[in-house]
């Protein structure tokens, strides 16, 4: 609780992660009588302070810790909406590469580099770039190397235009830097 490290309040952490975790108990119980109230709020404030330290990430340096779920809720559904109009336009794009007589596919390998502070924003960009058809995160360096294997010359022009960069980095609350890198195709 003391660690100046710790990106942001870490009672703020510790509460929203208590009250989330008493909301899904009682999701799963549904039991409202006192007695079993009371064992909801013991199980989640202590399934709460024993798991906290796990869910501190440090940065490169170790000179930031970030909760793992340290995201603005609005933004976060938000994001989420973003990312299913993303998975519809990605899969639009692969079945009239693929279905086609004459298939047009073109794969490639996309290089960038992105770089934030909050390994949380990292995680979630290469996540995000895997989850959207066409497009796979391969390989993710310690600098922030992206490489990615693109499937169509839609999906790796949605790479290079930065948006899911920037949206993620958005997300966070993160400044970061987004560099093309050369390399092969």
């Amino acid at each position: 609780m003391r660690d100046k490290r710790v990106v942001g309040s870490s009672a703020v952490h510790l509460v929203s992660m208590a009250v989330l975790l008493f909301a899904f108990w009682m999701l799963l119980s549904g039991n409202t009588q006192p007695k079993f109230l009371t064992y909801g709020v013991l199980t989640a404030v202590i399934a709460t302070w024993v798991s906290y330290p796990l869910l501190l990430v440090p940065n490169g340096d170790d000179t930031k810790r970030y909760f793992v779920f340290g995201v603005n809720p609005v933004k976060l559904v938000a994001y989420v909406i973003w990312l299913f109009w993303q998975l519809v336009l990605a899969n639009i794009d692969v079945i009239r590469a693929t279905v086609r007589p004459e298939i047009e596919i073109d794969p490639c390998v996309v290089r960038f580099r992105y770089q934030t502070d909050n390994p949380m924003a990292r995680v979630v960009l290469a996540n995000s770039i895997t989850l959207t058809p066409g497009t796979v995160t391969m390989n993710v360096t310690d600098d922030g190397v992206y490489e990615v294997h693109a499937l169509t010359a839609g999906a790796a022009e949605g790479l290079r235009s930065g948006d899911m960069q920037k949206k993620v980095a958005w997300l966070y609350g993160e400044p970061y830097e987004f560099t093309m890198l050369e390399g092969k195709d």
